[in-house]
């Protein structure tokens, strides 16, 4: 028994000596890589990509491209697209394609290295993307331009769309922008090298409002308006008829979308769209050179999407300019009510969105907002066509750049501009967007706070109130409820193993407490759990504010209100169970510094998203283990948490770093009671009578049989000896009273 529970602390400090071992290489590793195509081509016989070809060049040139070689004579290049244009899936990382491109601009081979969607890589065998690129082998984008609009050239794969979407435009961009660049293209250059002789950038100096009709007819503001039978065309030409006949909400006489964008970036439009306030908020957030765009939208399409969720991106909308093109996610995104100018109607949607830190747009060269229609057919079948919204800023809202020739600044400019702009007086900057946040969310965070300061008063008076088990019992019950309905379905804050890979991330590369900011409940919620971390180990998260953890406990409480039996396990078993989620956490963390993306993936283990942010609407698969890992703990109480949480295993690690111990045991506990040990709800008693502090959740439990003189052997014992030590109580002479019958015929004494 020694032996085996010497062995916990043991395993804790192996588990700790690693942890730190693999903190010290990701904070030394550096971020910086160098191109990666000579590494794919070390790895990828030229032979097979490149049909022909018997050797390679270094890679040189920009974009960077390796000559081909068969014999001595040039046959192509060979380059990668994530070198050449910037798009990027639902994992906003690029995706990696070796592609081999012949002198006539014919594309000879296609490749897939390396990628981080998702998608792809849990539902969508890779043999089929293989597949989907092949299709792309032996197409000329130099002789046969792709038409905007239309569908891609290759059959996109159900389930994957927006993913193959992004691997087919870059191979179809990349291939045009590397016939340019190594003069495959000759019709190109000579447009290519007159363009710097215009050069213009955004007015700042005009700023004026403007009315919705004045932005509508100066081109500041396009429309792209559909029709449900211009939706059916377009699938009906790209040879789905199936398609056509299924309409998206709307009738034939009702609008598919009216789509509306504007560059808001440019001060003169964002004014005007938003709104003094917003306006200054909008500039206080935007980096230097950073743009952001205005969608809105009326009609029965949405231009956002019923799938998108928080941590989700919008596939519906993509931004294309020249060779590169991003989507926004949710961290890009803001909602607004209405559009501010002058006349514009009421919109069923409207958001802003800030271009991405890792793209760029060019505000004054051309753009066009893509649009993406998709009908869902069957599980296994969707059809997709795309729409484009061409977008140019119009020269009122530009002047030459310096050095420029100042012939094309646009007649309409007016000199008196810039001195007005000037004189006016100088506004208050608006306070940073997570200051807004926070603002907007001032509720939310009083009402955690509260919450907080009661858990705090709960452990600082735990004496007071586990000596009153009914009490801790109606309060502890009534805070799991809180945890789990408020903290978790209501707001969200469900705190993942997630969080703390990202931190890590972020630690290694451009960290910005502004980003972590952005989610005020959340950000609170860390905040205490590690400060907690200092006093109470794990447990004040753990035990009483996870909401997954509350749903657990809540479940097992109705289970044996219902008379379901509890499975005991011994300790032995439970302390190696227990292990399992160390070791699920340090596999999820040294993924994390090879690559996030699949550290991401695998951190599915965890419910919590199933579970508390989707509140199980999802795929069934996840909801299915959710369910499962549910009725495991129907039978062992809090299973997930003891036995696979990798959440919990991190914030164990450095358990043993508290100051305080506030847990108040007897000399005799754990030889010989064992009644705290046999009671404890997740087994974090030793049989010696010690706490393990990595496995404690702080329920008090064993503090409310510390206080209870029924239930604890020792106060049971102690309150015996009281009463064998007590003297007899000596008993008070009563006095005896004779009733006697009085004779009526004695006469009473004088």
């Amino acid at each position: 028994m020694q032996g085996s529970t010497a062995a916990g602390p043991r395993f804790t400090r192996f588990i700790q000596a690693v942890f730190l071992a693999l903190l010290l290489c990701a904070l030394s590793a550096g971020i910086a890589q160098a191109q990666r195509l000579p590494d794919f081509l070390a790895s990828t016989p030229i032979g097979e990509l490149f049909p022909g070809a018997d050797r390679v060049d270094a890679p040189a040139g920009k974009p960077m491209a390796a000559k081909a070689y068969a014999g001595g004579r040039q046959v192509g290049v060979v380059y990668l697209t994530s070198d050449v244009v910037n798009t990027r899936g639902y994992s906003s990382k690029p995706i990696d394609v070796l592609v081999a491109l012949a002198n006539d601009g014919r594309i000879v081979g296609a490749k897939l290295v390396e990628h981080h969607e998702p998608i792809v890589l849990i539902g969508i065998p890779q043999a089929k993307v293989d597949h989907f690129i092949g299709g792309y082998v032996g197409l000329n984008f130099v002789e046969s331009p792709p038409r905007h609009g239309a569908p891609p050239p290759v059959d996109i794969i159900s389930g994957a769309t927006v993913t193959l979407m992004v691997i087919g435009d870059s191979i179809t961009r990349s291939a045009i922008a590397v016939a340019r660049a190594y003069g495959i293209d000759k019709t190109a250059a000579p447009a290519q090298q007159a363009a710097p002789a215009a050069a213009r950038v955004v007015d700042d100096a005009r700023d004026a409002p403007q009315s919705w009709q004045a932005l509508l007819d100066a081109g500041a503001v396009r429309n792209l308006r559909l029709l449900p039978e211009d939706v059916d065309k377009a699938f009906r030409e790209s040879g789905r008829s199936d398609a056509a006949a299924s309409a998206e909400g709307a009738s034939d006489s009702d609008t598919f979308i009216d789509l509306y964008a504007a560059l808001v970036s440019v001060p003169a439009i964002g004014r005007s769209l938003l709104g003094d306030t917003e306006w200054q908020r909008l500039k206080e957030r935007l980096k230097p050179g950073q743009q952001a765009v205005l969608v809105a939208g009326n009609g029965a399409y949405s231009f956002k999407g019923s799938g998108y969720v928080r941590g989700g991106i919008f596939d519906r909308i993509e931004v294309i300019q020249d060779e590169s093109s991003f989507r926004f996610r949710d961290r890009n995104h803001q909602r607004l009510a209405d559009v501010a100018a002058a006349g514009a109607p009421a919109f069923r949607e409207v958001a802003l969105f800030v271009v991405p830190d890792d793209a760029r747009l060019d505000p004054v060269a051309p753009w066009r907002l893509q649009l993406m229609v998709q009908r869902v057919l069957s599980v296994k079948d969707k059809a997709f066509v795309t729409f484009d919204l061409g977008y140019e800023l119009p020269a009122a809202y530009t002047r030459p750049a310096e050095g420029a020739r100042p012939d094309a600044a646009p007649a309409s400019a007016s000199p008196a501009a810039p001195a007005q702009a000037q004189a006016a007086p100088a506004e208050d900057p608006a306070p940073a967007l997570w200051k807004q946040i926070w603002r907007g969310k001032a509720g939310q965070v009083a009402v955690l706070t509260v919450a907080l300061l009661v858990l705090v008063g709960i452990f600082f008076f735990q004496d007071q109130l586990t000596s009153r088990p009914l009490l801790h019992d109606r309060l502890r019950l009534a805070f799991l409820a809180f945890a789990l309905f408020w903290i978790g379905w209501y707001g969200q804050a469900q705190l993942s193993i997630v969080n703390v890979l990202t931190f890590f991330s972020a630690l290694r590369a451009d960290f910005r407490w502004e980003y972590f900011l952005m989610d005020p409940l959340v950000f609170i919620l860390w905040c205490a759990t590690a400060i907690s971390m200092v006093f109470w180990n794990r447990g004040a998260f753990c035990g009483w504010l996870c909401p997954f953890g509350a749903l657990q406990e809540l479940a097992n409480r109705v289970a044996k209100r219902l008379g379901v039996r509890q499975v005991k396990i011994s300790h032995g078993v439970n302390q190696r169970l227990s292990t399992l989620k160390y070791v699920i956490f340090l596999l999820l963390f040294g993924f994390s510094l090879y690559d996030l993306a699949l550290a991401e993936q695998l951190s599915e283990i965890e419910p919590f998203k199933t579970a508390i942010i989707l509140r199980f609407v999802r795929y069934w698969p996840f909801v299915v283990f959710a369910l499962a890992v549910l009725a495991a703990g129907l039978f062992v109480e809090r299973f997930f948490c003891r036995y696979l949480c990798p959440l919990g295993a991190a914030l164990a690690i450095p358990a043993r770093l508290r100051i305080f111990n506030w847990l108040r045991r007897y000399r005799d506990c754990g030889n010989p009671c064992q009644r705290c040990n046999l009671e404890c709800p997740v087994q974090a008693i030793d049989p010696t009578g010690e706490i393990n502090p990595n496995e404690c959740i702080q329920c008090l439990h064993c503090q409310m049989l510390y206080h209870h003189d029924q239930k604890c052997p020792h106060l049971i014992q102690k309150k015996a000896k009281r009463e064998r030590r007590r003297p007899p109580a000596e008993s008070a002479e009563q006095p005896i009273v004779i009733h006697r019958t009085p004779n009526p015929n004695t006469q009473p004494e004088a």
